[in-house]
């Protein structure tokens, strides 16, 4: 099966356009302030009501409350919600009920006992490199030698480019997720970049 592919950090109609024509399952819009690649909700909503209707939205939250997130959810007409937060226990609830909308969670990962930790969380993780007080969009990927042994099914994200994707494609993940590999700037896409990743997942 072709690896699905998310492309984040969405801020246009133009590269939101290219993405699905490419084959993107999903695009991605960071709804965090501190983001370089931050998008406003109505910018967010222009460009979701302009997609195919089978690209997947995902909105991208940093500890943010249950309540806006659905809200913005609703607003922008997202089908998917991706979590990251500080606190694990604070996004990752017990009840099942919580988690209608709520189907993605973002770790950082540093070392084994972070991989441990995600087999204990029941949202669909998403595997994201660790830098102090960045959520994800560093530009770098974790070792992914870790992830030798890990059978649980997941999203590979963090420093993925054309450099590294056949070694990303291997690993096999359910998805692959990507932002600053094919970009010119934060934000921005690069035409080139993504075509040259998509071919390479054809």
């Amino acid at each position: 099966m072709k690896t699905r592919v998310k492309i984040c950090g969405i801020t246009s109609l133009k590269d939101a356009s290219l993405a699905a024509d490419l084959g993107a399952c999903a695009v991605g819009f960071i709804f965090y302030t501190g983001s370089k690649r931050y998008v406003s909700c109505g910018k967010a909503r222009e460009i979701a009501n302009r997609l195919p209707p089978f690209v997947v939205k995902v909105g991208v939250f940093v500890n943010e409350s249950r309540e806006r997130m659905m809200e913005i959810k609703e607003y922008c007409m997202l089908d998917r919600i991706q979590v990251y937060g500080d606190s694990i226990v604070d996004v990752d609830p017990v009840d099942g009920a919580l988690l209608h909308g709520i189907t993605i969670l973002a770790h950082r990962i540093r070392n084994a006992e972070d991989l441990e930790k995600v087999k204990k969380t029941k949202m669909f993780p998403l595997l994201d490199s660790y830098r102090e007080k960045m959520y994800g969009g560093n530009g770098k990927k974790f070792d992914w030698d870790l992830l030798k042994g890990f059978d649980r099914p997941y999203i590979l994200a963090g420093g993925i480019h054309i450099g590294n994707i056949d070694k990303a494609l291997e690993l096999r993940p359910y998805a692959i997720d990507i932002a600053s590999g094919v970009e010119k700037a934060p934000g921005i896409k690069d035409p080139d970049k993504m075509r040259d990743i998509f071919k390479k997942i054809e």
